[in-house]
């Protein structure tokens, strides 16, 4: 009996799977703000997550920039850390413009994890500028574009949840099209079997 061998081709696209994911995981290490699509004029929590990449040295204070239009409404507590907000005005017309986080010890390869309520105004893109401080003194601002190694973190507010954004859909479409590759992959292997 021969035991059967993966075709050349197959080899090349389990290759090239690999490769993609592996780039996919380290462009999704960034200073991020989830849920990324939310409803316009609704109330709701929002999560700011910021990776310690840096070795050797922990995060030690995060500062978030918030645009025009992105009312803050309140903050979760943050265990270990002191919260410093500023604001325009005061009690209920209050605006939140700049919070920072500071105090905290987040080691490698772990985030730092911020939640608050808030809500978008209108429907458009917020930008945000998250400013992370290493124990170290060095500073790394996310607040480049998309294809930046420090992108900003980015709210697309829209009227109605049921359409989804174009980088949500592109999301889907990545992941429908590795389980593809993955079956096509499985089917060209299994296919090639010898009785003999």
């Amino acid at each position: 009996m021969r035991i059967p061998t993966a075709p050349r081709g197959a080899l090349v696209a389990a290759g090239a799977l690999v490769g993609a994911l592996v780039l996919t995981g380290t462009a999704w290490a960034h200073a991020t703000l989830s849920p990324p699509v939310a409803k316009a004029k609704t109330l709701q929590q929002f999560t700011l997550s910021v990776p310690t990449e840096k070795e050797g040295a922990t995060t030690s204070k995060i500062e978030l920039v918030v645009p025009d239009g992105f009312a803050i409404d309140s903050f979760e507590p943050s265990p270990g850390w002191t919260r410093d907000v500023k604001a325009q005005g005061s009690g209920e017309e209050a605006v939140v413009q700049d919070v920072t986080w500071s105090g905290g010890a987040v080691p490698t390869d772990e985030d730092a994890v911020f939640r608050f309520a808030a809500s978008a105004t209108s429907d458009k893109t917020y930008t945000f500028t998250v400013k992370q401080t290493y124990s170290d003194g060095s500073l790394v601002e996310w607040s480049g574009p998309e294809s930046s190694d420090t992108p900003a973190p980015t709210i697309e507010a829209v009227s109605s949840l049921g359409g989804g954004s174009s980088s949500t859909l592109s999301i889907i479409a990545l992941a429908v099209a590795g389980v593809a590759l993955v079956l096509a992959i499985v089917g060209l292997v299994g296919g090639k079997r010898s009785l003999t």
